[in-house]
């Protein structure tokens, strides 16, 4: 997945299309926080089900 991640990257930093590359790094961040905040609400539900 990484790799996937570091080719779409790679190819739009080769464009020179920095609009497309603003977009993907944005993007990119939002999956982490995404991520980061359900494995909160899953440890949260985890710690009041205890």
């Amino acid at each position: 997945m990484i790799k996937f991640f570091r080719k779409i990257r790679y190819n739009l930093m080769s464009e020179n299309n920095t609009s497309k590359y603003v977009k993907y790094a944005i993007g990119e961040i939002v999956l982490v926080v995404i991520g980061i905040l359900i494995a909160l609400q899953i440890n949260n539900w985890n710690e009041s089900r205890k």
